[in-house]
């Protein structure tokens, strides 16, 4: 029997994990556990709007524990956002962090938690590593299935008109991740459907990533797509199905593990364009770029896309099973109602070489990609997803 090809790793996760239906009315032990001062959470107004904040708030007075609410997170977060935060829980004598909500709501928390009493600018903090110092206890909540930010060391905050800049590092990860899928039961199933794509795409990228591939993170994926394949269309379609809720939200979780490790590649690179200048959810972006990225990697990846199909399709053929991938994602979009081509979502056909152009700015990403991707693969990219 050969052995596996272990290279060397190091994996890093969140301190501690809590998935149930319910599992918010913790919260107030959690915090108490971490720390006795004045808790502070990050949100926005969609989650206030419809009271998901509630039952957070509830249980954090049943412990005793003062709050303070920021809800003024919006999609891809601007700095402005970050640092009006930050100045409101310094004057909060702050001792929790609570990110509750999707990705924005959570990575505008991490920063919180890190910088609330450091002399460190925030933009000193971009890049890979250069946060320094330690932060405050921090409790991520999400309220999606798709972004696994509850468990990256990962924040990434709008620069200008169309540009982002990440802060990673280990300090972003969080000492718990509670997962409580009645939060997600509310989403509709348009936000469902983006979301669950996202994750089933971090999931794929981290499993043919071209550094820090690894047994964990590829165990990690193996179950977060056993998970996601068999009940997405269940979530969409039927967003009160518990128990499908939770299996979405277990399964993003995984796949958020696994990406934090062995890191994604060219889908993300060639999404954070279209979101950058059109505004298109990232969840959504993912999707528009998947099949196509799959196709142009096939030939550095066929064995691994094969492992992947029979993962969520069981039983397909093994000589065709790689080259049906990118066809069950493209079935998979369809029956979720989801928009297919860049025009459908009023991309002009002559902003193609200028998204190319900027995707090869996304070399922090390109890096992991399993096949080397130039300006010219990426514009051909676009034009077979308009």
């Amino acid at each position: 029997m050969t052995s596996p090809d272990i290279r060397p790793l190091k994996f890093n996760t969140a301190r501690s994990i809590v998935c149930e239906p319910g599992a918010i009315g913790q919260l107030g032990e959690i915090c108490a556990d971490l720390s006795p001062g004045r808790v502070f959470l990050v949100t926005d107004p969609g989650i206030i709007a419809a009271g998901l904040h509630e039952p957070a708030l509830d249980s954090l007075s049943s412990a005793g524990l003062a709050c303070s609410v920021f809800q003024d997170v919006r999609a891809d977060p601007p700095e402005e956002i970050v640092l009006n935060a930050l100045d409101l829980a310094r004057n909060e004598k702050t001792g929790t962090v609570v990110g509750l909500g999707g990705g924005s709501s959570m990575d505008v928390a991490k920063l919180i938690a890190a910088l609330c009493y450091s002399s460190q600018a925030l933009s000193d903090a971009y890049g890979i590593g250069n946060l320094t110092g330690e932060r405050l206890p921090l409790v991520q909540i999400p309220t999606t299935a798709g972004t696994g930010s509850e468990v990256t060391p990962i924040s990434i905050i709008t620069t200008g008109a169309t540009t982002k800049a990440a802060v990673i590092a280990p300090q972003l990860l969080p000492d718990v991740a509670l997962l409580d899928p009645e939060l997600t039961v509310g989403l509709p199933p348009h936000v469902t459907a983006a979301t669950g794509i996202d994750a089933m795409v971090h999931a794929i990228e981290s499993f043919t990533s071209a550094i820090h591939k690894n047994p964990y993170s590829d165990m990690l994926v193996t179950q977060a797509l056993t998970l996601m394949s068999a009940n997405i269309e269940t979530a969409v379609h039927d967003g009160g199905d518990l128990a499908a809720r939770t299996a979405m939200l277990f399964g993003s979780l995984l796949a958020g593990q696994a990406f934090a490790n062995s890191p994604v590649a060219a889908v993300h690179a060639l999404a954070y364009p279209l979101g950058g200048h059109f505004h298109i959810p990232h969840g959504l972006s993912n999707s528009l770029v998947l099949p196509h990225v799959l196709r142009f990697n096939y030939e550095t990846s066929a064995d691994h896309y094969a492992t992947l199909a029979e993962i969520v399709m069981p039983g397909a053929g093994e000589g065709s099973a790689s080259e049906s991938l990118p066809d069950y994602f493209e079935a998979l979009v369809d029956r979720l109602k989801m928009p297919s081509r860049l025009r459908e979502l009023n991309v002009p056909e002559d902003s193609l070489p200028m998204l190319a152009s900027d995707a090869m700015l996304q070399q922090r990403l390109l890096v992991n990609n399993p096949r080397k991707v130039s300006e010219q693969d990426a514009l051909r990219i676009y034009e077979a997803a308009y």
